[in-house]
């Protein structure tokens, strides 16, 4: 992840320096799509990337806590947005995001196999967010964005009557509510906007099952398991 944002860094600063170079030794800057944010309504794409983690609380302190290794997993949706006032906007951007974390839990005893488990999600998600956006200069727009979203874990393993104990999936609940703040940039060209953006999500609420058995070393010490990412997406309009 941190390669991929040094990646979306690099390219908006580059796009940034072509349209303010174009702005400076121009006598007349040439304006791209100068009315399209006047549109009360219109509609983009989104590709990305995003990586998964979970904030673990214990009821009681452990030796040593489960670990979690993130990987970088990939966003696809569609982007709705409403125009408000001048600066505000209102998104609505449902999407399909595939992500993978490997737990491994220190305090199981056994095998390697006993003590890892793969959590494999297939979210569909519902974000409803307020965009603030800063006074247009040239053909470059930064913007902050916040708001509360909603997601279905297509892969949660709620329904699966077999446990951790048995070897078997890990489970996590249907559904999630987050909230989410994150910024970026709107870049101006002359037949289309581009859009790279940054953004973190936290969940609002316990998203573990635990484990039938009520002294499971899996679960039985967990207070709370909440998902947090990071999302770094390149909208098109």
């Amino acid at each position: 992840m941190k390669k991929l944002f040094l990646y979306l860094l690099l390219f908006t600063g580059l796009c940034s320096h072509a349209q303010f170079g174009t702005q400076i030794f121009s006598k007349k800057p040439i304006i791209n799509l100068e009315n399209f944010d006047k549109q009360r309504i219109h509609w983009g794409y989104f590709l990305g990337f995003n990586s998964y983690d979970f904030k673990w609380d214990y009821i009681d302190d452990p030796k040593v806590d489960i670990e979690v290794k993130r990987t970088t997993g990939f966003n696809v949706g569609l982007v709705g947005n409403l125009r408000l006032f001048e600066y505000l906007d209102l998104r609505f951007e449902p999407g399909l995001y595939y992500t993978q974390r490997d737990l491994t839990f220190h305090n199981v005893e056994g095998t390697l196999a006993d003590q890892q488990r793969e959590v494999k999600s297939t979210y569909i998600h519902f974000p409803l967010l307020l965009k603030f956006s800063s006074k247009r200069t040239g053909n470059i727009r930064p913007y902050i964005l916040g708001g509360v979203s909603r997601s279905l874990n297509l892969s949660s393993g709620f329904n699966v009557k077999d446990d951790n104990i048995t070897g078997q999936r890990f489970r996590m609940k249907k559904w999630t509510n987050f909230y989410e703040i994150g910024a970026g940039i709107d870049i101006y060209f002359e037949y289309f906007k581009f859009s790279p953006s940054i953004r973190g999500i936290f969940s609002l609420n316990d998203e573990l099952i635990r484990d039938n058995d009520p002294n499971s070393p899996y679960t039985s010490n967990v207070e709370s398991m909440k998902t947090r990412g990071v999302f770094i997406n390149f909208t098109f309009h």
